[in-house]
């Protein structure tokens, strides 16, 4: 196995870190206390080629492999996780378009994601539904040459900024087996019958968008259904193993982020007549944040290299990067709080932030329980 980067993986990251430093960071308090959207840094990062990150060249994105979309995601969450999971979801669901879909869907929808002029989302969730994915509801009856859905979705991210997004129905309710009878349908946000309510009052990730969707009767023309009809949840199944490698990527970057930001603190802040850096208590808990950080981040390389080489033990491994770099986010961000004392309790400082956006690594793309029983699942052979 390969430690090092290539030259063309060291510029990507050096792009990607600049950009992070001087469009993300000197923003990033005030994105999160207005919990908006950020638009004109997403044209921005359209108009530098930044987005589309892996999507084929053909299509107009950048081609790249799951593990250069790791130390991009790294980057732009050490920066800013709200942010960064703006700028690196522009495309979510885009996977199942690319895997799945037809040349004419690749054609019509992700060059829009790619440059920057198109949101998309994956709409799995439901307000009765989260880590049982084989209990949705939402339902797509054919009417002729037509789908109609009805149903609600919830906790979409880019719900009410989406142009399109990729939804999970039940389109054959009659199907043997459990997992049988789902399938993908792209909706366009403009279809009549289509409504998005933005959810504010989030814990952390506030400048991401996240929306409840309801669909009543909307129609979509038949070629929108992706891939094969009553295999969606298989074909979601696949799509999980390839975000959660993403999602521990976030977890690195945070990470990354809470103990850069802890360490340059531990060199300034003063007690008892000098740095707290020069106490051990503190330089034990900088050497458990650097050390975890990087262990995280090792196994989420070699998750990002099994996505790659289609590896047998993908699904495991994706799940231990999962659970164990969201756990390392969450504990690493305790402690550059604790570190910052009482300057860390208020936003004034960026590890406030950090702690709050952790969390979420522990319950969006599988919750960490999930992942604990898909570990254990494939250690034993148990299948589905």
């Amino acid at each position: 196995m390969e430690f090092g980067f290539t030259d063309e993986q060291k510029q990507i990251r050096e792009e990607i870190r600049r950009f992070a430093e001087n469009e993300v960071k000197p923003v990033a308090t005030e994105y999160d206390v207005e919990e908006k959207y950020p638009h004109k840094i997403i044209e921005k990062a359209g108009d530098m080629g930044l987005l589309g990150a892996n999507i084929p060249i053909e299509y107009g994105g950048a081609g790249y492999s799951t593990l250069e979309l790791a130390i991009i995601i790294e980057e732009l969450f050490a920066a800013d996780p709200g942010i960064g999971l703006c700028l690196t979801s522009t495309g979510f669901g885009g996977e199942a378009i690319m895997e799945f879909g037809t040349d004419e869907q690749k054609e019509e929808y992700l060059p829009g994601i790619a440059s920057g002029d198109a949101i998309m989302g994956a709409a799995i969730s439901e307000p009765d539904t989260g880590s049982d994915v084989s209990s949705v509801s939402t339902k797509a009856e054919k009417d002729g040459d037509e789908w109609v859905i009805n149903g609600n979705k919830m906790w979409i991210t880019n719900g009410s900024v989406g142009d399109f997004f990729v939804v999970l129905c039940k389109t054959d309710p009659e199907a043997e087996g459990r997992y049988n009878g789902f399938s993908q349908i792209i909706v366009e946000s403009d279809r009549d019958g289509f409504e998005a309510d933005k959810i504010t009052g989030k814990l952390g990730i506030r400048a991401s968008d996240t929306a409840e969707l309801i669909f009543d009767n909307v129609r979509v023309p038949e070629e929108n259904l992706v891939g094969t009809r009553g295999m969606g949840f298989l074909q979601q199944m696949q799509f999980f193993d390839e975000t959660r490698t993403g999602v521990a990527a976030q977890g690195v970057g945070i990470a990354r982020g809470a103990s850069e930001r802890a360490l340059e603190y531990a060199k300034e802040r003063e007690q008892f007549g000098r740095p707290i850096g020069d106490f051990q208590a503190i330089q034990h808990k900088l050497s458990d944040m650097y050390t975890r950080t990087e262990a995280a981040r090792n196994l989420t390389y070699k998750s990002a290299w099994s996505v790659d080489n289609e590896d047998g033990l993908l699904t495991k491994l994706a799940s231990m990067a999962k659970e164990y770099s969201s756990r390392v986010a969450v504990d690493v961000a305790n402690e550059a709080v604790q570190i910052h004392g009482g300057a860390g309790y208020v936003n004034d400082f960026d590890v406030e932030r950090f702690y709050r956006d952790a969390k979420i690594t522990q319950i969006y793309e599988g919750t960490t329980e999930i992942q604990k029983n898909i570990i254990a699942r494939e250690l034993l052979g148990k299948g589905f």
